[in-house]
């Protein structure tokens, strides 16, 4: 094992809120079992100036699931023995229904929910209840692929998981996840507390950057087993202690979520019982995020180290470069080098079997791929392959070949013509789209389109659409109750025989492939 650089790790802490501006965060180490550094600064409410402390807590969103899966092992051991129970959750689906290890791995091809409320109507600050999530989950009739077959990150795999505990148990998720969880690592302030309309500890999450300032974000949604959890520093550095104490136990809950896991056919899978599994720097970790708007977070596991490092923000900044950072200056590490400089690597391509616009654009640290929530970045190889977190690209003579392994993926996309502007009064009209039973509208006011979706909750907020190709579109969806915001919603115009436009092809990476036909 390598040794703790305590003089580099001190200056990278020092760096991090210049580095990572906002209101507030904190960081903190565990190398060997001991905490070796914690750190807080800034403000978690400014305008009330309410420091930020090491015992704020804060939202750990996604960052929940690891512990949402180690109760469910905790209290049923076999995830199979609930499999029966699935179907109570999604009585409609014609699909084979997943397993509850495929909800836990991400695996099931439910489309995310949080996604979906955008195209039933929700505004972003829409208030977003407890009895508002399963009727919007149970009306899935398909998935965007069978389940086992791929990855695909869906937060209602988590919300089941967490149903399925609380019924199958006949006690409250929250006090089994104190009694269970957090008291015996040591967490002695870690709440569940879904509601981020009345925040833990009076925090307040940012919207913003220094270049347009920072706004209190206004969220609305109620959490469960998928995001709920809040936590301290602390908090969360005694979970992390409680890793390295259990560390040879075969037995321990977070060894039991770390085992290896596989999809369908075989191949191994990095994701499994809401841990990621991947390898930065050379070094295996575990570890996983949380975003929440105003919010973001990151712990990553170097379990042959005996590394932790945990960053949380009340701000939009990414934590994982944060941690990476202090990962790379306590083992004294170089950071990743960089790759060739790209040429022509700006494109615009469509992967027609999930449905999906590719874009890339060259800049100079490597490519940037806009495919999924947010943007990822690749360094370019010797051998002209770009390679990102999971993923690599290829330009072949026909097309662009994405190697996404991380999902058990492979997309062959072919090169689309851009086009500077398309009349959008053609998709002007009214869609119905059975398998949501909720409606888009397409308005074209003098040269520009507009798209607006009703279903559940309402009818939403006007968006933003622009023609990219021939039959292809995008509608922008930048905020929405859930972050990271769904992004670019692609849409594909879908013709008849006699090139009559007939329907569209709706997707995005966290919910693929749903159909409308044109109502009037």
């Amino acid at each position: 094992m390598t040794d703790l650089d305590t003089t580099a790790l001190e200056r990278a802490l020092n760096r991090l809120p210049l580095g990572f501006r906002g209101p507030g965060g904190v960081a903190g180490v565990v190398k060997d079992g001991k905490v070796v550094a914690r750190r807080a600064w800034g403000f978690a409410d400014m305008y009330r100036r309410l420091p930020m402390t090491a015992q704020t807590r804060l939202p750990i969103c996604s960052i929940s699931k690891q512990f949402t899966c180690a109760l469910l092992l905790d209290q049923f051991g076999d995830p199979a023995t609930l499999d029966d129970k699935v179907r109570d959750f999604l009585p409609d689906y014609r699909d084979p229904l997943p397993t509850v290890s495929q909800l836990c791995h991400n695996q099931s091809g439910l489309r995310d929910y949080w996604a979906l409320t955008v195209l039933h109507g929700a505004y972003p600050e829409t208030e977003f209840r407890r009895e508002d999530a399963l009727p919007l989950i149970a009306s899935a009739k398909t998935g965007h692929f069978p389940a086992g077959a791929h990855y695909s990150y869906s937060n209602g795999n988590f919300r089941i998981l967490s149903e399925l505990i609380e019924r199958g148990t006949g006690r409250d998720f929250a006090d089994l996840l104190a009694e269970r969880l957090f008291a015996p690592a040591g967490m002695a302030t870690a709440i569940l507390s879904p509601n981020t309309r009345v925040p833990a500890d009076d925090v307040i999450g940012y919207e913003g950057n220094d270049d347009v300032g920072f706004l209190p974000a206004d969220n609305g949604v109620y959490w469960f087993g998928d995001a709920g959890i809040a936590a301290s520093l602390d908090d969360m550095l005694a979970w992390e202690c409680h890793i390295d104490a259990t560390r040879d136990d075969p037995d321990s809950l977070y060894n039991r979520l770390s085992a290896p896991a596989f999809y369908a056919d075989g191949t191994p899978a990095t994701y499994a019982y809401g841990l990621r599994r991947d390898i930065y720097n050379g070094l295996e970790f575990t570890g996983h995020g949380g975003g929440l708007r105003g919010f973001g977070s990151y712990r990553m596991h170097v379990a042959g180290e005996r590394l932790s490092v945990v960053v949380m923000f009340n701000h939009g900044t990414s934590a994982f470069n944060a941690t990476t950072m202090l990962v790379d200056a306590a083992l004294g590490l170089d950071a990743e080098a960089q790759g060739q400089l790209p040429r022509d690597w700006d494109g615009l391509w469509l992967d027609e079997a999930q449905g999906l616009v590719v874009r890339t654009a060259a800049d100079t640290t490597g490519v940037k791929l806009h495919y999924g929530p947010s943007s990822a970045h690749a360094t370019l190889s010797s051998g002209g392959i770009a390679r990102g977190q999971g993923f690599s690209l290829r330009k072949e003579e026909d097309g662009l070949l994405m190697q996404r392994e991380s999902e058990n993926l492979t997309v062959r996309a072919r090169r689309l013509q851009p086009v500077e502007w398309a009349d959008p009064t053609v998709l002007a009209g009214r869609y119905w789209s059975a398998e949501l039973e909720a409606h888009l509208e397409i308005e074209a006011r003098d040269g520009a389109a507009f798209a607006v979706f009703e279903g559940l909750y309402g009818k939403g907020p006007m968006e933003r659409m622009y023609a990219l190709a021939d039959d292809v579109w995008i509608i922008t969806s930048r905020r929405a109750l859930d972050a990271a915001a769904p992004g670019d919603w692609t849409v594909l115009v879908e013709r008849g025989a006699t090139g009559t436009l007939t329907g569209l092809r709706v997707g995005c990476w966290l919910a693929r492939g749903i159909s409308y036909h044109r109502a009037s």
